[in-house]
């Protein structure tokens, strides 16, 4: 997402409503209203004076308390990752790898965080280094909603047990969201359950890990958020910009 071509004054700056408008918040006018209404803030103050002037690349502007990225030489990507995907942008081995998904892209891509090669789903892509640095560390404790196909019926003890936590062989895991979406045995077949859960850990296989510790082997396992950022509907191997909202999240959530 690299935001709005504005042309700006000798200082690098731009009327406020202009980079409203232009950045999709609303028409002119409704930007005009908003700031009147006191709806605009400027790195943490509300501006209401028509024609002030902000620097699109460095103002903190929040529209109604939300977040708008700044204007940006940097893209931002979703991508779904298909299962059998290495989530790397090279390989020694001469595997299938996120660079063959982006072969298009100009851009020299990083990854957020990391999935494993048989798992699917949401994966954040981004030139911005310091963006994938911060977002990707455990201190920013971003939310990360896995869906799994295990082996057996996970009874709502075995849901407890997992919100209540887990100590794995290197260290407790929180779990901050679970349920059973579906499951059940089948007669003369053994029982299979849909999990869905939330957890901010990124630490190598956790998700399978987690689920094999209570008895429950994963089959199959999809990402389907991060924070934010859904799946949605968009198709395996495809890929995405992140919305202006979603961005504005999750570089709150970074700190940036």
């Amino acid at each position: 997402m690299t935001g709005p071509d504005l042309p700006t004054d000798e200082d690098g700056l731009v009327r406020l409503q202009k980079l409203l408008a232009s950045s999709g918040v609303a028409s002119r006018r409704r930007c005009e209203e908003l700031m009147l209404e006191g709806a605009v803030e400027v790195d943490g103050e509300v501006v209401t004076r028509l024609g002030t002037k902000v620097d699109p690349r460095t103002a903190v502007i929040r529209v109604e308390g939300r977040r708008l990225p700044p204007v940006s030489p940097h893209v931002y990507l979703v991508l779904n990752k298909p299962r059998g995907v290495v989530s790397t942008m090279s390989d020694p081995e001469g595997r299938r790898c996120l660079a063959d998904l982006v072969a298009d892209r100009p851009e020299r891509l990083f990854h957020v965080g990391r999935l494993d090669t048989d798992t699917s789903g949401l994966l954040v892509l981004t030139n911005d280094g310091d963006f994938a640095n911060r977002l990707a560390h455990p201190s920013f404790e971003v939310d990360k909603t896995y869906v799994a196909e295990v082996e057996g019926e996970v009874y709502p003890r075995t849901v407890k047990e997992l919100l209540a936590g887990v100590t794995l062989e290197d260290g407790p895991v929180s779990v901050s969201k679970c349920k059973v979406i579906s499951g059940g045995h089948r007669r003369n077949k053994p029982g299979r359950s849909i999990v869905e859960l939330v957890i901010h850990e990124g630490r190598n296989r956790i998700v399978r890990r987690l689920l094999d510790h209570v008895g429950h082997p994963v089959t199959q396992l999809t990402r389907t958020a991060i924070g934010p950022v859904q799946l949605g509907s968009l198709r395996l191997g495809e890929i995405r910009d992140l919305t202006r909202e979603e961005l504005g999240t999750l570089l709150d959530t970074a700190q940036l």
